[in-house]
C-alpha cells in the first residue's frame, strides 16, 4: 500500500536585527491595542508578532471626538496617541503578554521632544518580554515648532540617536511619507543607529461634510490608511530597501497574502497588517495562512528567500 504523500509546507520563518519571527505578519500599532484585548478573537502565537498601542511617558487623553472616519478605500484617523503610559503599560500590560508563549512583543514609542523619547526607552528598559521598540517619528515637536520628527533631516537624526543611545533593545524606526525624499530620510535612521525601519505611517489627508460643511474629523486634518495608500507605500518601501542597509518592514493597505508578497519582492524583510483589522478582527490570522497557501501553490519553499530575490532595476 502506498503510503500517503505529505503536502507540502513552506518554511514562513523570517528575522531582522536579532529578532527571529515565526511567519512574516505583524499586527500594527494603533490598530491591536495591546496585544491582550485580542486574546480572545486572535491566537495571538499564530502571528509573527505584534506592534502596541503607541506608549508615552505620561498616559494621554488623545484628541476628542470624532476621531475615525471610513474613506471610499480606507479610513481616516486622529485618535491622537491616546494611551496609558508606559510606566501602566510595563505593569498591568506586559505582565499578560508574558504569559502568552511564543509571541513576540515589539513597544511602539513616541513623544514630543527627544527628552520625552529618552524618558519613555528609560521606563520601558525596566520591562521584560519586549523583543524591540519601534521609534514613531511622526509626532510635532513642540520644542521646534511643531514639525514632524521624521519630516526634518536634522530632526530625525537627533531622536534616532537619542533613541539608540537610551534603548537596551533594537530600534525600529517608523518613518513617515510626508516627505520629498523617503530614500533620504531611510539612510539618515540608518546612520544614526536604526537596527530596522518600518513605513510606511499614515498620509496627511482630511475630509468635509458637504452637508454640514464641517471637517469630519474633530482635528481636521487626520492619518489617511488602507487600500488606497498600497500603491504609494510600496513604492516607498522599494525605495527604502533600495537605499539602506538594514532590513525594512512594510506596511500600507494590506488586507491579503497576494499584498504580502508584493511589499516582500519591493525589499520588505516583514509587514504590518493595521487597517485590515478594522474591517475584520481577525484578519492577520487569515493572512498568515493564506500567505501559507500562496507560497506551496507557487512552489515558495522559503518565503525569506522573495526579499533577496529582488526586483530587477
Amino acid at each position: 500500500m502506498t503510503a500517503p504523500i505529505e503536502p507540502r509546507r513552506c518554511d514562513l520563518s523570517v528575522g531582522f536585527a536579532g529578532i527571529s519571527l515565526k511567519n512574516p505578519i505583524i499586527a500594527a500599532s494603533g490598530t491591536f491595542g495591546y496585544g491582550v484585548e485580542f486574546e480572545d478573537v486572535v491566537h495571538l502565537n499564530r502571528l509573527g508578532a505584534l506592534v502596541v498601542k503607541g506608549l508615552s511617558k505620561e498616559p494621554m487623553a488623545g484628541n476628542p471626538p470624532p476621531r475615525l472616519y471610513e474613506t471610499a478605500a480606507g479610513m481616516l484617523n486622529a485618535i491622537g496617541l491616546q494611551n496609558i503610559g508606559a510606566r501602566a503599560f510595563i505593569e498591568e500590560k506586559l505582565p499578560k503578554l508574558r504569559e502568552m508563549k511564543d509571541v513576540v512583543v515589539i513597544a511602539n514609542v513616541f513623544g514630543y521632544t527627544r527628552e520625552d523619547y529618552e524618558r519613555t526607552i528609560q521606563i520601558l528598559n525596566e520591562g521584560e518580554g519586549i523583543a524591540a521598540y519601534e521609534i514613531n517619528v511622526s509626532c510635532p515637536n513642540t520644542q521646534h515648532g511643531g514639525i514632524q520628527f521624521g519630516c526634518e533631516p536634522r530632526l530625525l537624526d537627533e531622536v534616532v540617536a537619542t533613541a539608540r543611545h537610551t534603548s537596551q533593545r533594537p530600534i525600529i524606526v517608523k518613518l513617515s511619507p510626508n516627505v520629498t525624499s523617503i530614500a533620504q530620510m531611510a539612510r539618515i535612521a540608518e546612520e544614526a543607529g536604526a537596527d530596522a525601519i518600518s513605513l510606511v505611517n499614515t498620509f496627511l489627508a482630511m475630509a468635509i461634510d458637504p452637508e454640514t460643511r464641517k471637517p469630519r474629523i474633530a482635528n481636521v486634518t487626520a492619518g489617511l490608511s488602507g487600500p488606497a495608500i498600497k500603491p504609494i507605500a510600496l513604492r516607498m518601501v522599494y525605495d527604502a530597501s533600495k537605499a539602506v542597509k538594514i532590513p525594512v518592514i512594510g506596511m500600507g493597505g494590506i488586507s491579503t497574502s497576494e499584498d504580502v508578497i508584493e511589499y516582500m519582492l519591493a525589499g520588505a524583510s516583514a509587514v504590518q497588517i493595521g487597517t485590515a483589522s478594522y474591517w475584520d478582527p481577525v484578519a492577520t490570522e487569515k493572512i498568515v495562512a493564506e500567505v501559507e497557501r500562496w507560497c506551496v501553490d507557487h512552489k515558495v519553499a522559503r518565503i525569506a528567500e522573495l526579499t533577496s530575490g529582488m526586483l530587477s532595476e
